[in-house]
């Protein structure tokens, strides 16, 4: 998890970037881990309830020479995954285990329906011509890793959904990013509340 310096109440600082390269806005990284700390620690007291969906949606402005995204984004897992253990607790503390598995389940299936699609069919192709698009043989070479480790235990870090990358595809010739992108979110979060 992010260090915290005690006495001043705010996250320690990162690894900065040089003055003449892109980084994260310090102030903002700083106010986010801030706010997530409290609603970590002391929900109680939290003004608004940060949750690990909220961690993985957040993005900074980029700044010359801000924090190392590097740096940040590997903080922001640790966090992300804090909060996925929290909130399963919390699940199981309120509704029980059983629950929790029917949401995993759920989740699980709604997944594996998309996952099991032929290779070049699992997601929407781009309505633009020109729009940018993954490569789909990129994506659905991840999408056949995560049947192995849905179905068959094959190991698979969440870190490696996180960081996947995909080389650019243009138009039809590729998926369509967002639905590629909205669909590895729920992956993650599937993988965080498992693991």
């Amino acid at each position: 998890m992010v260090r915290v310096d005690s006495k001043r109440q705010i996250p320690a600082s990162f690894e900065r970037v040089a003055r003449t390269d892109y980084g994260y806005n310090a102030k903002q990284v700083d106010q986010f881990l801030q706010q997530a700390r409290v609603s970590l620690e002391t929900p109680e007291a939290a003004a608004r309830l940060i949750k690990s969906a909220d961690v993985r949606s957040v993005s900074f402005d980029p700044v010359k020479g801000g924090y190392s995204a590097i740096a940040v984004d590997a903080a922001l897992d640790r966090l992300e995954d804090a909060f996925a253990r929290r909130e399963r607790d919390d699940l199981i503390a309120e509704r029980g285990e059983d629950a929790w598995l029917r949401q995993i389940g759920q989740l699980s299936g709604t997944l594996r329906g998309r996952l099991h699609r032929p290779d070049g069919e699992r997601f929407r192709r781009p309505a633009k011509k020109k729009a940018r698009s993954y490569n789909t043989k990129d994506v659905d070479t991840l999408c056949r890793d995560l049947i192995g480790y849905l179905e068959q235990d094959k190991p698979l870090s969440v870190d490696n959904v996180r960081r996947a990358v995909f080389r650019p595809a243009v138009g039809t010739d590729g998926y369509e990013e967002t639905q590629v992108d909205a669909f590895l979110d729920r992956v993650v979060e599937l993988m965080a509340a498992i693991d």
